[in-house]
């Protein structure tokens, strides 16, 4: 990873953009992206999308731009602020923390407060709070203050946690889920803008909005683009820390490669695809088994009108849902590469459609 690239990344992993808000990480990205790209283009809600390329047919490599985080649910006549989530956020994780709250006039810090040791009355029986029990000091004594800094309900807000590396080797932030994803299709893209061979499909790298709630973005650039073939991309469950059942959520490890998930969504012949460009390449994968569905935007892409076979490509991630999420460099830069051949390798009579 080059020093420019490394610069990307911490900053899109440092520009909050949660669930609904996502445009300010949007536009870092965008504005990285149209160094390489053809066009770059943006529909109504906010999903953003780079082109290279002028093939008769496309390939559309999906990943999304929201991250979890809370939202202003009510203001307490002494000042402090109850919170509703954006998204999976965990507010067992919640009490401690730093807050950057974005209001009418601007960011405004606040922490989620908790209650010393000292005083909890009955600490062996305690559980994780819910999100409504979380109450944020923003340093206001009224409502009336609250409202003055310009705090209303309905505004979002995101923990402070930045990005930090780890022994040179992996990365440590909130948002990785999935900024992350947006990096890498960016990464793909220049990679493939340099490759002496031209890609026969033209290249689509979307950065969809509002996965976290449901894919809503995904959903509405694919029926625009309806691309020919799409990968999607996003993070994994890295199950290889103390205390997790590996017979209940499968063995992935961090440091292993990219996974390829089969079945449902995962066209049988995309994924044979990407088997065979990673044993060329010699890119290490793993593998993941869906029964029903894949929690990610490939369940909304691959449904889009006559259906667009797909496969979902993820990063391992440990801690996901949280301010220390983590990845390994080493797995970013292999799905960069098992994407880019999956591009190249494209030609110009193949659609992935089943036969009898």
């Amino acid at each position: 990873m080059t020093k420019r690239e490394k610069e990307f990344l911490f900053e899109l992993l440092e520009t909050p953009s949660p669930v609904g808000f996502e445009m300010p990480g949007q536009r870092v990205w965008a504005d990285y992206v149209k160094k390489t790209a053809d066009a770059v283009e943006c529909d109504a809600y906010g999903s953003t999308w780079g082109t290279l390329g002028e093939g008769k047919k496309s390939v559309m490599l999906a990943a999304h731009a929201d991250e979890i985080g809370y939202m202003v649910k009510q203001i307490t006549s002494d000042g402090f602020l109850r919170l509703d989530r954006l998204g999976g956020s965990d507010s067992a994780t919640g009490r401690g923390r730093r807050l950057r709250i974005f209001g009418d006039k601007g960011e405004v810090p606040g922490i989620i407060g908790n209650t010393a040791i000292h005083l909890r009355s009955d600490l062996a029986n305690e559980k994780a709070p819910k999100p409504h029990q979380l109450w944020v000091d923003v340093g206001a004594s009224s409502a009336e203050e609250a409202e003055g800094l310009g705090i209303r309900v309905g505004h979002p807000a995101v923990y402070s946690d930045g990005p930090l590396e780890l022994n040179r080797q992996r990365v440590v932030s909130r948002a990785i889920d999935n900024r992350i994803g947006g990096f890498i299709i960016a990464q793909v893209m220049k990679k493939v803008a340099a490759a002496k061979r031209k890609p026969i499909f033209q290249l689509v790298c979307l950065n969809a909005v509002q996965e976290e709630i449901g894919g809503n973005g995904a959903l509405m650039a694919t029926h625009r683009l309806m691309p020919d073939v799409s990968l999607c991309l996003d993070v994994t469950h890295a199950t290889d820390t103390p205390g997790i059942d590996n017979a209940r959520h499968g063995q992935v490890k961090l440091g292993g490669g990219p996974t390829l998930t089969h079945g449902g969504a995962n066209h049988p012949l995309v994924i044979e695809r990407l088997e065979k460009v990673a044993r060329s390449k010699r890119i290490p994968i793993q593998h993941e088994a869906s029964s029903r569905f894949t929690g990610t935007d490939t369940d909304r892409i691959f449904t889009v009108r006559e259906g667009v076979p797909s496969a979902l490509v993820s990063l391992p991630l440990r801690c996901m849902h949280s301010v220390v999420e983590t990845a390994d460099l080493g797995d970013v830069q292999h799905t960069i590469n098992l994407m880019a051949g999956f591009v190249l390798s494209l030609r110009a009579r193949e659609n992935f459609h089943q036969t009898l």
